[in-house]
């Protein structure tokens, strides 16, 4: 090792040295140092220290990307944390213990001599047993826990994924503090509680870690929509309240190692059920949810701070989720303004959604009949054209055609071209579409309006022919 090759001394710290410990793979290494940052870049030439916290990143010829930086930190000890996320200053420590001593758990305060033998416990340095609290699987915080959490509010966040990830315990001390400060988690930056979210949802026990945010006060400051279904009734096609059946379809998702945004899609696909419930009991309703449940979802993404790929993707999902079909009752043409309307490329995450809602609804089957017997349909119309791209004749072709400037009227026109297709694909020709648009272009701005509100309308054939019936019968 280069550091100890020039007398310094280097230890590997916090969550590698827990993982080594746990036999779990570490994510990342981080290795503690009493050489400073320009002796550090010294030693390691291609290296980049752009922090105020004398870390460097040290690039390597590593293959593996969690390896391709390691970051060296000088051992350091903290002041006053005014944000409740970054220390005001450091200072630079002499020792490990003094370094070890500004960690969040004592599961983290834990360091391994590089020069020792790996991973043999008579080489860690551990002055707040971490070690013990390892093996008992307990979270406790380093020192005073309401200390710790007013220095960094962040770490409230990740005590509950630490417990979640590692299926330990929080110890009596450092649950109470957890309690007593959850308001402090305001303080901190969105994009910090998303990733620290992100990650108990992409855990084994994402649902155990929406009940501990629940139990430990957190979720009211992160996601305050989902506890609206907390006790929330159902009918009588429901057997769990709606905050149940939201956990338990998450739950699927992570058994089934489905990607985040199923997981997100799965949580919140009836968040808007309590803001949409008429009536009690057996015969509630919840007329529209998936609308309001979209417009909730869109403000949970954006405030915090989603991507836009993932927030569009996950907010589709819980619009859409509520799709009708029934073997013999909806037609090729309704299966195919299906498709124009949630996207082809979106029927494999609305199937997950679907089995997730089922399974969350304590059926015992996730895909029953219908959703096979719609695969089928939809393998049988994909290839026919549900875009007016896919027509045969478009724009350009309609101005030259009509001596037509562009406009709304060219708009109208592959609107209802596109309408006549979806009923019947076999009129996708060149030829019948060219004459077609000659007979529809002789009518009024008006008329063409007319028809083609009309044919916007048979857009909703898929769910809404006998929508008000299939309403009242399954109370949605």
């Amino acid at each position: 090792m280069a550091l100890t090759g020039q007398k310094f001394a280097a230890y590997l710290v916090g969550g590698c040295v827990r993982d080594l410990l746990i036999g779990r793979e570490p994510k990342d290494w981080d290795i503690a140092t009493d050489a400073r940052p320009e002796e550090i870049q010294k030693i390691f030439p291609d290296s980049v220290y752009e922090n105020n916290f004398g870390t460097v990143g040290v690039k390597t010829r590593s293959k593996k990307e969690k390896l391709k930086i390691i970051e060296i930190t000088t051992f350091r000890s903290e002041g006053v944390y005014s944000d409740k996320r970054h220390p005001d200053r450091i200072s630079f420590a002499k020792t490990i213990e003094e370094d070890l001593a500004r960690r969040d758990f004592t599961i983290n305060a834990l360091a391994l001599d590089i020069a020792g033998k790996k991973n043999s416990k008579s080489e860690i340095t551990d002055p707040y047993d971490g070690q013990k609290d390892l093996d008992k699987k307990v979270i406790r915080a380093v020192g005073d826990p309401n200390q710790r959490f007013n220095e960094d509010a962040l770490r409230l966040l990740r005590a509950i994924r630490f417990a979640t990830e590692l299926n330990f315990t929080i110890e009596p001390a450092t649950a109470e503090a957890i309690q007593k400060n959850s308001d402090k988690l305001q303080l901190i930056a969105k994009e910090r509680i998303r990733d620290e979210f992100s990650k108990i949802i992409l855990s084994d026990r994402a649902k155990e870690g929406v009940e501990l945010l629940e139990k430990y006060n957190l979720l009211q400051h992160i996601i305050p929509e989902l506890r609206e279904g907390i006790g929330c009734s159902q009918n009588l096609h429901h057997i769990y309240t709606v905050w149940e059946h939201n956990l338990r379809a998450l739950d699927y998702a992570v058994q089934k190692k489905y990607p985040l945004t199923i997981r997100l899609a799965a949580l919140f696909h009836d968040v808007g059920k309590p803001q949409t419930k008429k009536g009690d009991g057996r015969y509630a309703t919840f007329y529209n949810h998936e609308y309001v449940g979209a417009k909730m979802t869109r403000e949970i993404m954006k405030r915090l701070v989603f991507p836009k790929e993932t927030a569009d993707q996950v907010i589709h999902l819980v619009r859409s989720h509520l799709f009708y079909y029934n073997v013999g009752e909806v037609t090729e043409a309704g299966v195919r303004r299906f498709l124009q309307r949630v996207g082809p490329e979106n029927v494999p995450d609305l199937i997950k959604i679907r089995e997730a809602d089922r399974i969350g609804s304590g059926v015992p089957k996730a895909v029953p009949y219908k959703i096979r017997h719609l695969l089928f349909m939809i393998e049988k119309v994909k290839k026919d054209p549900i875009d007016p791209k896919m027509l045969k004749i478009n724009g350009a072709d309609l101005m030259a055609l009509l001596k037509l400037n562009p406009g709304p009227r060219i708009g109208a026109l592959l609107g209802i071209l596109l309408e006549e297709v979806l009923d019947d694909p076999k009129k996708n020709l060149k030829t019948y579409l060219k004459k077609r648009s000659i007979e529809l272009n002789r009518l009024s701005d008006a008329q063409l309006k007319e028809l083609a509100i009309g044919a916007r309308a048979k857009k909703n054939e898929f769910e809404s022919n006998q929508e008000e019936e299939i309403r009242e019968k399954y109370w949605v």
